[in-house]
């Protein structure tokens, strides 16, 4: 999910960051933050969404401004939101978006494995 350059800043006293990003997989879902300059402390934020997943910082790269943070779990199924949350000011979001649709992974279909290309199967938050 891009987010427009006025979404996502964090500005307070201890710290200052743009969420400029949040990828959505499998895996985990990647934070791409820009900070306010570079060499810069690493941004310390929290992720939840509205079932209340405990979102954890598995990896963190920084490349000069820009601090790429990896968490797990993945976000489950039906999801509809995500807000980022900076741990200086956990009162005041930095910016919550709505999860978009996610394929469902069935049980294969033979049938629908004849057909090509084949239809994606989308399912709506809960």
């Amino acid at each position: 999910m891009l987010l427009p350059p006025t979404y996502g800043s964090h500005v307070t006293d201890s710290t200052e960051f743009t969420v400029l990003s949040v990828e959505i997989w499998d895996t985990g879902l990647v934070v791409n933050i820009q900070m306010a300059s570079e060499g810069g402390p690493q941004p310390n934020i929290i992720l939840q969404d509205h079932f209340g997943t405990q979102y954890r910082l598995k990896n963190s790269a920084i490349l000069g401004s820009r601090n790429l943070q990896v968490f797990t779990p993945s976000v489950p199924p039906g999801t509809r939101s995500l807000t980022v949350r900076s741990a200086d000011d956990t009162d005041r979001p930095v910016v919550t978006f709505a999860v978009p649709l996610m394929a469902v992974k069935d049980e294969p279909d033979v049938a629908a494995a004849r057909r090509f290309p084949p239809e994606p199967e989308l399912r709506r938050p809960a």
